[in-house]
């Protein structure tokens, strides 16, 4: 059974899984820090000194006081959309890189006769059509 699960933690894609889970927890600490230390800042002097993290409605009076931490949910949801813009631009990335490998034109698999002008294959010797000799050696594909 051990021997099993060793080989089932060794394969490929679960270690791949494990590096983009840590990687992404680290992501995660760096868009924190982007939101919370240099975008809600600024924003919050715009807005008259308010600091979305300190924004909340007291529920319940006493000890411990019960509260509605709203401006915790407007950083979250501030942090979802730079990391959602910066996922879509990969994408838009990735998919461009694809466009592009997509876009090189194929080698041609017809040729023109000479004499009648008819599509023909490229490895014709002769045209089907009227019967003509091609003088230029057919490609090959």
């Amino acid at each position: 059974m051990i021997k099993e699960f060793r080989d089932f933690i060794m394969r490929g894609n679960v270690i791949d899984m494990a590096i983009g889970i840590i990687i992404g927890a680290s992501f995660n600490a760096i868009v924190n820090s982007l939101v919370n230390d240099i975008i809600m800042p600024p924003i919050g002097v715009l807005l008259g000194n308010v600091d979305f993290s300190n924004l909340y409605v007291i529920l319940k009076q006493g000890d411990p006081a019960v509260t509605l931490n709203y401006g915790v949910f407007i950083n979250t949801v501030i942090s979802f959309l730079i990391v959602a813009a910066a996922v879509f631009l990969l994408v838009k990335g990735i998919n461009r890189l694809h466009r592009e490998e997509a876009a090189e034109p194929a080698e041609p698999d017809t040729q023109e006769c000479p004499f009648c002008f008819t599509t023909i294959s490229i490895k014709a010797t002769r045209c089907p059509n009227c019967t003509s000799e091609l003088k230029t050696k057919p490609k090959e594909l």
